[in-house]
């Protein structure tokens, strides 16, 4: 049966006939939801914690990136231009928005930097505040028969590791190359081997994403033993070379073959 997709408009129903069909339609879309139950296979981990993030046109405090792990809990700074931020606090998953103030924003954060951080960070009103849940998931296979599932709507990351763009990106490479050889080449060799190579490289993110967000945040399960242990691997992060160019090769991204299989 030849695809095809349906919606409406203005009252009316429509039906696009289509060789192909592309998911990019996120983790709460329609492809994931239209594939037969039982045809896929999920993993979640869902964490005790969120983001709570604030936008504000303020100077950054710094022009890298500060990831913090501190007895009240994770941070993140980073900057989006010279004059306009993006801060995160770790919080409960229970908390909601409307708990928190931003002048409580600014306090809280500051309790989380250094001496020298606190003493830079310019504060100011919200453009945006908002709390983001943190989740691993993944859908397997990628692939049924002709839709072909890329980004959200076949995975998600904690955003602790920066990879979630990265990932839906490199779906879209690897499923426009496979279309590519199927329409000029007459090849299908892509097309059947899309969600085997997505999946290597999209476990390979979720390893590294879970691995960063356990070692940053603080779990509420773990006690002073767990912290202990954090600071132990940071320790061993800053003052080993091999680990240091683990962490940067896999926060970078690994190269789009990295998938490939080698014998």
């Amino acid at each position: 049966q030849q695809p095809r997709v349906t919606y409406e408009k203005d009252g009316q129903t429509h039906e696009v006939l289509c060789d192909f069909i592309a998911g990019c339609d996120g983790y709460h879309g329609v492809c994931r939801a239209s594939v037969p139950e039982g045809a896929l296979k999920t993993y979640e981990r869902v964490y005790p914690f969120g983001w709570l993030g604030v936008l504000a046109d303020v100077k950054p405090v710094l022009h890298e990136l500060i990831y913090a792990n501190t007895e009240r809990g994770f941070a993140l700074c980073s900057m989006r231009s010279n004059t306009r931020s993006r801060y995160y606090l770790q919080v409960p998953s229970t908390d909601k928005v409307e708990q928190w103030s931003i002048e409580q924003f600014w306090a809280e954060l500051g309790n989380r930097l250094d001496p020298e951080a606190r003493e830079n960070l310019v504060t100011g009103p919200a453009l945006e505040m908002s709390i983001a849940p943190l989740r691993s998931f993944v859908a397997e296979p990628m692939r049924f028969g002709r839709l072909f599932l890329a980004g959200d709507a076949a995975h998600i990351v904690p955003p602790t590791g920066a990879k979630g763009l990265n990932l839906a990106a490199s779906d879209v490479g690897y499923l426009w190359n496979a279309l590519s050889d199927y329409y000029r080449d007459k090849s299908s060799a892509g097309i059947d081997t899309y969600s085997d190579r997505c999946l290597r490289r999209v476990w390979r993110a979720e390893r590294f994403s879970w691995w960063f967000t356990s070692l940053m945040h603080r779990f509420p399960d773990t006690g002073e033993f767990g912290q202990k242990m954090q600071e132990a691997e940071l320790d061993y992060l800053v003052n080993s070379r091999a680990a240091s160019t683990s962490l940067a090769e896999n926060y970078v991204g690994l190269p789009l073959d990295f998938a490939v299989q080698r014998h």
